[in-house]
């Protein structure tokens, strides 16, 4: 392929690696989700707490099925507010399986919100951990399995991560974010061997506005932008409709990657479940059946049974 979207920059660096060539790469290596709207605090830690209630949250993506090693990753969150005093914690883990290579993350996330009126918001997060990253270079098609590269496997390399982040919302009405969930830099591959792969600084910014139509229909176009020194900038742009606080049906568009169909259903006022299908529209996507997203939220609120949470972010 003449040009590689900088979300394969995995598998680039895989084949690399089977060639064993020097090289060096600087890639997005930061977890993809279609519906990252449902879990935002991955994505930045000053979101924890910001829904007023105890909230677990659970992402799975299976990448571009039918393609052999491509990637999977699955997410788990829980965050709250504590008390009355504005501070929100929460735990985020996300584990990734690309290949021979399989990367883990926790991290703990803590923010704290300022009331600018009465219906506007602005919290701060911080966010802290760690990831551990494997590698098992026998799983991989070598040739000389002599050469230095592939005589050792990576086993549990340990990384810290630190991030930040700046929330902002109106109400039920409007949002706008800005996070990097990691601002660490990190370089893996690089024991006594001539190849390198650096994790960068992600840089996130995302916005909604809920339009609503009608008492029993809202609206909410939503953008995700994400940034990374030596990738493309990548940029989501999501439509969906949300029907008398229970059915959503949404679009997104993935620039040069994908379109998306998103659905989710609130069963009751704790759990709403999600679905989402990614058809790949990059010359990857000849060799590829599209990608799957799965979500599952349990909310603990002190509502009455028939009571649905409003806020559509």
């Amino acid at each position: 392929m003449k040009e590689i979207h900088s979300n394969y920059k995995k598998i680039v660096l895989l084949v690399l690696l089977t060639m064993g060539l020097p090289f060096l790469c600087h890639g997005q290596q930061d977890s993809e989700y279609t519906q990252y709207m449902y879990n935002t605090v991955t994505v930045n830690p000053a979101y924890a707490g910001n829904r007023g209630v105890l909230s677990f949250n659970s992402l799975y993506r299976s990448q571009w099925a039918g393609l052999n090693g491509a990637p999977k990753s699955l997410t788990f969150s829980v965050n709250s507010p504590i008390g009355e005093r504005g501070v929100g914690l929460g735990l985020s883990v996300i584990h990734d399986e690309i290949g021979p290579s399989t990367e883990s993350n926790v991290t703990v996330d803590f923010s704290y919100t300022i009331p600018l009126s009465t219906k506007t918001e602005l919290s701060f997060g911080l966010k802290g951990g760690m990831n551990l990253l494997n590698v098992d270079f026998g799983k991989l098609d070598i040739r000389d399995r002599g050469e230095l590269e592939f005589s050792q496997n990576i086993e549990n390399r340990f990384s810290p991560n630190a991030g930040l982040g700046v929330f902002l919302h109106f109400d039920d009405r409007w949002y706008v974010g800005l996070s990097s969930p990691n601002i660490l830099s990190t370089d893996h591959y690089d024991d006594s061997i001539s190849s390198t792969a650096s994790e960068k600084a992600h840089f996130y910014l995302i916005a909604g506005y809920v339009f609503e139509i009608n008492e029993g229909l809202k609206f909410k176009p939503a953008i995700l932008t994400k940034a990374v020194k030596g990738a493309p900038l990548a940029f989501d742009a999501s439509a969906n409709f949300l029907f008398n606080d229970r059915f959503t049906l949404g679009l997104s568009y993935r620039l040069d990657a994908a379109v998306s169909a998103l659905a989710g259903f609130q069963i009751n006022n704790r759990f709403m479940v999600g679905y989402a299908y990614d058809y790949d529209t990059s010359e990857l996507g000849n060799y590829n059946s599209g990608s799957h997203d799965f979500f599952l939220r349990f909310e603990f609120t002190k509502r009455t049974i028939n009571s649905i949470n409003p806020r559509f972010f």
